[in-house]
């Protein structure tokens, strides 16, 4: 079960573009609340602002519980006994406004990006009629927060391959991630989403929680080249790597990389190491061979790409938290983009033992 509860995820995950991508799995018609939280078309930004980021995340202090004299005592434990607590003057607990919790405790140098003006703010000025709200929320109790923007179309290659160009923002109050803009597409046919810079550098902005943080709109434009630029260059990554053959033995060799059954030493593995390592193979193979995410693709350098990204999205095992929540924070935290580099990585030395 997800870390969210189900009414958490129903209230607190906005999706648009429901009458063409269908109900999330969590839509439960009960646990709405006073209203939907699935919208036919876009997600309207006053929805985002009013429904997700309305609290703030404010800075309080961190007192600990310390033993004490009778003389000294300020309180008393659960067991009686006298205690006393200190102000940490380097520390700071950040807590919801609405609610109290705390988010993260962080040093006194430590700057919150609030949600509205980090994220919302900043879509604001970038949206236009062409650029809409797709999808918004937050994670980890509010700790966490997404925006995605994206083309309201999709896009349709030559090489049969259909996506939808996004701009996704991200921030935390817990310390797990820098507020952030890249660009990511949404592959149609599987939900899959990648980086659209497949692993290229000049792609992500990111701002540290500092204290003399700030944001640069013109620079985030310029370093993400905004959303309108993804389909161009994602349209030429695709062709690229459709046009790069792998035969079945370049294949073989990049499964031998990618997932090794073999330890460092060159010993092969043994017990739960072997047994994971062949299933996940064998899981790779079914893909590539059978299954329609991926067999239209097979024999080239997306189908790898492409088989590797559907099971890590849709087949592997996530703990603690369902796939959906497991994927977004994937994209989020960059899990996503790294996994994609290390398949490029495998797949160029296959790649090289062939030429």
């Amino acid at each position: 079960m997800s870390r969210e509860s189900l009414e958490d995820l129903n209230t607190n995950v906005l999706k648009g573009f429901t009458a063409t991508t269908g109900h999330a799995w969590h839509y439960d018609p009960a646990l709405q609340g006073a209203e939907s939280n699935h919208y036919p078309g876009a997600v309207p930004i006053e929805d985002v602002r009013r429904r997700l980021f309305s609290w703030q995340a404010v800075p309080r202090p961190v007192a600990v519980q310390l033993p004490a004299t009778a003389e000294t005592a300020t309180d008393v434990d659960a067991h009686g006994r006298a205690i006393r607590w200190a102000i940490q003057d380097d520390r700071q607990a950040i807590c919801r406004s609405d609610t109290d919790a705390v988010l993260g405790i962080f040093k006194t140098g430590y700057t919150a990006h609030q949600y509205e003006q980090w994220l919302l703010n900043t879509v604001a000025a970038i949206l236009d009629d062409d650029l809409v709200i797709s999808s918004a929320g937050l994670l980890r109790g509010g700790a966490v927060a997404w925006v995605q923007i994206e083309i309201p179309t999709t896009v349709s290659t030559p090489q049969g391959v259909e996506f939808r160009p996004r701009l996704l923002g991200g921030t935390s109050f817990d310390g797990s991630i820098a507020t952030f803009w890249k660009r990511v597409v949404g592959i149609v046919v599987c939900d899959n989403t990648m980086d659209a810079a497949m692993a290229e550098s000049g792609q992500i902005y990111k701002v540290k929680h500092t204290r003399n943080s700030g944001f640069a709109l013109d620079a985030a434009r310029d370093a993400l080249n905004v959303i309108t630029a993804t389909t161009e260059d994602f349209t030429a990554t695709l062709a690229t790597l459709c046009a790069t053959d792998v035969p079945e033995p370049t294949w073989q060799a990049f499964l031998d990389d990618y997932v090794p059954l073999v330890e460092d030493d060159g010993t092969r593995k043994t017990g739960r190491s072997l047994t994971s390592a062949v299933g996940k193979q064998d899981a790779l193979r079914r893909l590539w061979t059978h299954d329609v995410r991926v067999a239209p693709w097979k024999g080239t350098a997306f189908g790898v790409i492409q088989a590797v990204n559907t099971w890590s999205h849709h087949e592997q095992t996530a703990r603690g938290m369902t796939r959906e929540d497991r994927n977004m924070l994937n994209a989020i935290t960059g899990v996503t983009g790294r996994e994609t580099t290390a398949v490029a990585q495998s797949l160029t030395k296959a790649l090289a033992l062939a030429a």
